[in-house]
């Protein structure tokens, strides 16, 4: 069948799904590349991946093309499921002939609920979809294929799961399909390089984090590897199909994993001579930090969370706060950069611990910072923690432009009060000497990236507007 494989365009410049583990429309407009419809779009011969945020296709746009296509398959996220339904009954009520699917956490998790609330699907993927989709597309039917849910007679029929993918290197390459069907500088990551492309080395992360929402609802935990020889032929096209890349991000859940594994993959990328970068946690030793950095790591984004000892404990982090301190004395050591994620908001927060996470993250001192409202996603255990607590406040995960909000509120900690925190984290993070000092160094010495930060900032200090306009329509309404 002539397949379409979407990442619709749930909002303007929304950032919500095919990779992105940070479903909403960012601070900084910035896109991942729709890296688990590129596996399937390889699969399936007549096929086209189209990114509808990144490449700047509107919903109107989209049921026009999809007119050209027998079958839709449209990767949805819960903060986009509402216009991502209304886009697919767009499409039907256009063709009624065409077969639509949607994939991804949102409808792995609320199967049932998705089927019901749009009538114009056909069938859902739950979990790893790949073969799912491009079975259907090949022609198999529904009652055949393992891993979907579907109506017939009235009922809903949920066939058996399809175990995880084992053999990552009969996958297709997903770089080839951006190469066909994208533009690969229109996307963009503020700490990463620019033009960049991204793609996975593994599946699966063994870590237990309950607000992780990818391991618990689509790649699980088990880790499973591409072969360092797979791993380096990818890499080889690359360099070939875009030769202006400045650097390649793993974006594995966690690369450095396994250290036997990762050293073996270092010393089959050091002859090459590549820009790189990768998601990592704080267990990784010196040794293998140092492979990294000999085979061309560049940055590490590495999930920090929370400068509190209980909290880390509490969201089963698995790390300590005096191994991350360890872990970014090795790091700096090795001449590696590290971008660090921060999160307002897990269980156990409160004022107090707000206080100790800032100066943490300033204690710390990573390169550049994220700090993220916790967002209780469906499918994940800190979901089912603030359910069963009652500290979900609203089951609005964003505003009408897809920008984050607050959807928990804890005793003594509203949501008014963290959102104010996020921007003071940021600014007593980035106000300070010498982290100005580190960004107008690289103003003053790369006239690309002088222009990214600046586009950056506008976009940032907009954002922030919108946030100080929430808090004070928080204050008034309290």
């Amino acid at each position: 069948m002539k397949t379409l494989l979407l990442n619709p365009p749930s909002f303007e410049g929304f950032d919500g799904g095919a990779s992105a583990r940070y479903q909403a429309t960012r601070e900084v407009r910035s896109f991942w590349y729709p890296v688990w419809l590129a596996y399937p779009a390889g699969l399936i011969k007549d096929s086209r991946l189209l990114d509808g945020p990144a490449q700047g296709v509107s919903p109107e746009e989209t049921i026009k093309i999809s007119r050209d296509y027998e079958f839709v398959v449209i990767f949805t996220s819960t903060a986009g499921f509402k216009n991502d339904a209304k886009l697919a009954e767009g499409m039907k009520a256009n063709k009624p002939t065409i077969k639509i699917a949607m994939v991804g956490p949102h409808v792995t998790v609320q199967t049932e609920e998705s089927l019901k609330a749009c009538g114009a699907l056909d069938f859902v993927c739950r979990r790893e979809f790949d073969y799912s989709v491009a079975e259907f597309a090949w022609g198999h039917k529904l009652e055949t294929i393992a891993g979907i849910s579907y109506r017939k007679d009235g009922t809903i029929v949920h066939n058996p799961d399809r175990p995880a993918i084992e053999d990552l290197d009969a996958l297709p390459f997903a770089t080839e399909i951006y190469a066909r069907d994208l533009d690969y500088k229109k996307y963009n990551i503020p700490y990463l390089l620019h033009p960049y492309v991204s793609f996975y080395a593994s599946r699966g992360c063994p870590a237990l984090c309950t607000f992780c929402l990818w391991p618990q609802t689509m790649s699980g935990h088990p880790w499973r590897t591409r072969s360092a020889a797979n791993l380096v032929a990818e890499v080889k096209g690359v360099r070939e199909k875009f030769p202006e890349a400045k650097e390649i991000f793993f974006d594995d859940d966690t690369f450095p994993w396994a250290k036997a594994h990762v050293l073996e993959v270092c010393e089959a990328l050091k002859p090459l001579k590549i820009t790189w970068s990768c998601n990592a946690r704080v267990h990784t030793d010196l040794e293998t930090l140092q492979a990294m950095k000999d085979a061309g790591c560049r940055l590490m984004v590495v999930g920090f969370e929370s400068g509190d000892d209980t909290i880390l404990k509490n969201i089963k982090k698995g790390a300590t706060t005096e191994q991350a301190i360890a872990f970014m004395k090795d790091v700096k050591k090795v001449g590696i950069i590290v971008h660090g994620d921060f999160q307002i908001g897990l269980p156990g927060e409160t004022p107090e611990t707000i206080e100790k996470t800032i100066e943490f993250a300033k204690l710390l001192d990573p390169q550049t910072i994220q700090v993220s409202m916790s967002h209780p996603y469906p499918g994940t255990e800190f979901d089912s923690y603030v359910r069963k607590h009652g500290y979900l406040n609203s089951d609005e995960m964003t505003d009408e432009l897809g920008h984050q909000l607050p959807s928990i509120q804890y005793p003594g900690l509203d949501r008014r009060y963290m959102v104010e925190m996020v921007e003071r984290f940021y600014d007593r993070f980035y106000f300070r000497p010498k982290v100005i000092f580190r960004f107008l160094r690289v103003m003053a010495t790369d006239s690309h990236e002088r222009a990214r930060l600046l586009e950056e900032a506008r976009d940032y200090f907009a954002t922030r507007a919108k946030r100080h306009r929430f808090a004070r329509a928080e204050e008034v309404s309290a």
